[in-house]
């Protein structure tokens, strides 16, 4: 068996929306590591550029495009320009997502902000991959790995759009790879407590101790560990696996 060709991503082109630091920044590099083409794409474009700057001074190949995944005519223009620069599309990680935090109090937050949610968490991800996936099929190739999280199953006080959205992306998940097969896999990652700025802005020693408590393999994790499941749905080696939710949360449950 030929095992470097199970993860060789050479001659591919990916996608990764929020790109620009986290899980997004991890998965970035990793998939350019493994000799994927990368458009880095986030909101913030100077945060974009520097991770397409550290992967070429590594000898990979990248791109920096700026994209507010809640504008189609942005999310239009990701593909437009990906496909000028590299002529294909065959990976895409819809990684961007934002609320919950425990910020969610029904009493608290209006329509709109619950609207917000499901605008920037689920629908972004179902019309970019809409967008990407005739560029799929005309390569025969591609892989849409979509960013869920642990709240998609727990249950938690003011999380209620943040932790539904989630949950309504496991779902679409695994209708979309119905759709979009058999030359697209479509799965999705739920990460556990990550050790980003996103989580920093809430994490105490206390609430890390208590995450600790239910966590096996005994800490948080880190974005490379999100990345690596990334690399295993993009890469040939998970060739036959479509509709898919994997958590990676050291097998454990890390609430706030």
């Amino acid at each position: 068996m030929n095992t470097s060709s199970l993860f060789n991503l050479l001659g591919k082109t990916a996608i990764v929306t929020g790109g620009g630091n986290g899980i997004g920044r991890a998965s970035s590099i990793m998939l350019a590591s493994f000799g994927a083409n990368v458009v880095v794409s986030d909101f913030n474009l100077d945060a974009a550029k520097q991770v397409a700057e550290e992967i070429n001074d590594e000898g990979g190949n990248a791109i920096a495009l700026k994209c507010d995944v809640t504008i189609d005519k942005d999310l239009v223009d990701l593909v437009d320009n990906t496909i000028k620069t590299f002529k294909q599309i065959h990976i895409l990680v819809n990684n961007v997502g934002g609320g919950g935090g425990g910020k969610e109090s029904p009493f608290k937050i209006d329509v709109e902000q619950f609207r917000s949610v499901f605008e920037r968490n689920i629908i972004s991800m179902w019309r970019l991959s809409q967008l990407v996936a005739p560029h799929m099929k005309k390569a025969n190739y591609g892989s849409i790995i979509n960013m869920s999280s642990m709240a998609s199953i727990d249950k938690s006080a003011a999380m209620s759009a943040y932790g539904s959205s989630k949950a309504a992306i496991n779902h679409m998940t695994r209708n979309l790879a119905f759709d979009y097969g058999p030359e697209i896999r479509v799965n999705a990652i739920g990460p556990g407590a990550i050790k980003t700025d996103a989580l920093a802005k809430v994490l105490t020693d206390d609430i890390e101790k208590k995450m600790l408590k239910t966590t096996p393999l005994g800490r948080l994790g880190e974005p490379d560990d999100i990345a690596g499941a990334v690399l295993y749905f993009a890469a040939p080696i998970s060739k036959w696996v479509s509709g898919q939710v994997i958590f990676v949360n050291g097998g454990g449950n890390q609430t706030l």
